[in-house]
């Protein structure tokens, strides 16, 4: 897989040994269980939010709710850039070319500055004008501005963290990940406290102050993470210190092949569940809540499916640096699987104790009502959303991103989305109807996603000798 940033062929690097499923399986799960805990912690964060303003008031909560959603389309955008970092340096570990990741490394913290401004300019300045764009009440809409005001700069910090992030997980060092999203949320807790409760002497900003909060948790950790990286003996021999300062055009440009689909592919499917809640808005304030508890629980139990992605996409990046075309397919394969049984595990979860699940975010009957058939719905996509993340996980390891993006723009837009409207509206099928849609779109994905990984990986093994 050739693109310009630390591209590399067969046959380069390390002896191949012969590995086996078993062996895949352990490796995979000894990297995703830090990288699960760490996508905790960076749920925690805006979870902890979400808390602390419910407990202000409700008009703190919903400012911070509604901030955050908009908010997380740049997160997620900066996420999806700065993804290209892992399987580069993955593919370069697994070549044997260990001292290239570094110089590759300082290129990808220019873009991750570059994009961070960006990020950081639109939602201070773009952010206000979106809340005010939904019809909100015009007091919401302006303590929504003031909150995305508050919290644009975490677009930036947010930017360099997941690069700093990339590169340690390509390096196969997932455990920093889980530390310093760990450390974010510490941090948040106390400061968040104290500057929308106004205690310790800090002024009581309300929601403004959450915004503030989470700068200066995700500040933190990103210096912590970059000082980690400077300082610590497991990145030696990577050469980041040393060599050309310069921008690389061929690098840089081939870091923004891979990342910039990524980001697209994040932000068409976190724009799909903002456009599902918002049409079941219309269904009136039970069905908003019912959704909202389904997606919190769905959104809880994709951090494991997640994790298992990232972990495919390193192990599936080494083996080709390695030339290595079964364990491609192996790796591949492997995360697939794991990602599915897990899934099984939270489905089933979901399919045989909705109401319980649902119990423990209200007492609301006719919320709870509507909860518990969104959330068995949930259960039955959750093998398809984990397929889905794993096998783009599988071909982001191939550096494959901009076919994927394709297939996630159809399946979850020219699909999924028209259909959940037509179920819903024209045949009244009411928020299922949104559900049955989502879950469409989210089955073509996977089924698309991982025929392709299958196809690619095929050919790998007709184009590589072994």
């Amino acid at each position: 897989m050739s693109d310009g940033a630390g591209a590399i062929g067969p046959g380069v690097g390390a002896l191949r040994p012969p590995l086996t499923f078993a062996h895949d399986a352990r490796a995979t799960v000894a990297l995703a269980l830090p990288l699960v805990a760490g996508q905790l912690c960076t749920l925690g964060i805006s979870v902890a939010e979400v808390i602390l303003a419910g407990h202000l008031s409700a008009h703190a909560l919903g400012v911070v709710a509604l901030g955050t959603a908009l908010f997380n389309i740049a997160n997620l955008a900066a996420a999806g850039v700065n993804a290209a970092v892992a399987p580069s340096v993955a593919q370069l570990d697994g070549a044997g070319l260990r001292h290239r990741a570094g110089p590759l490394f300082r290129q990808a913290l220019a873009i991750a500055a570059v994009i961070g401004l960006l990020l950081t300019l639109i939602v201070y300045l773009g952010g206000p004008l979106a809340a005010a764009a939904f019809g909100f009440a015009p007091v919401l809409a302006d303590d929504v501005g003031g909150f995305l005001r508050a919290v644009a700069p975490a677009a930036f910090t947010l930017s360099l963290f997941y690069c700093c992030r990339g590169f340690s997980e390509g390096l196969s060092q997932p455990r920093p990940t889980m530390a310093f999203g760990l450390l974010g949320l510490l941090v948040l807790l106390p400061v968040g406290y104290a500057l929308m409760y106004g205690a310790w002497g800090c002024p009581a900003l309300g929601a403004r102050g959450a915004g503030f909060a989470a700068v200066v948790a995700t500040t933190v950790q990103t210096v912590a993470f970059a000082l980690w990286l400077r300082f610590s003996g497991r990145y030696a021999g990577t050469g980041w210190r040393h060599g050309e300062r310069r921008l690389d055009r061929d690098a840089v440009l081939g870091l923004l092949r891979i990342g910039v689909p990524m980001s697209v592919s994040m932000v068409l499917e976190i724009t799909l569940f903002s456009a599902a809640g918002l049409a079941i808005g219309e269904f009136g304030e039970a069905a908003a809540g019912g959704h909202q508890i389904a997606l919190n629980v769905a959104g809880f139990s994709f951090m494991v499916p997640l994790g298992i992605s990232i972990a495919t996409t390193v192990r599936v990046g080494n083996a080709v640096g390695r030339g290595d075309a079964a364990g491609v397919r192996r790796a591949g394969l492997c995360g697939m699987g794991l990602a599915l049984l897990v899934q099984m595990v939270s489905g089933a979860a979901m399919l045989l104790a909705p109401e319980a699940i649902a119990r423990l975010y209200t007492q609301q009957d006719e919320v709870v009502a509507v909860a518990v058939t969104l959330l068995q719905l949930a259960g039955v996509f959750q093998l398809s959303d984990g397929l889905q993340v794993a096998a783009i996980g599988a071909l982001r390891g191939l550096k494959d991103t901009r076919v994927p993006m394709l297939i996630t723009a159809l399946a979850y837009w020219g699909i999924g989305f028209p259909l959940a409207l037509l179920l819903a509206f024209r045949l009244a099928w009411g928020p299922a109807g949104m559900w049955f849609g989502l879950i469409a779109g989210l089955t073509v994905a996977a089924a698309l996603l991982s025929a392709r990984f299958l196809v690619l990986s095929r050919r790998l093994a007709r184009a590589w000798p072994v």
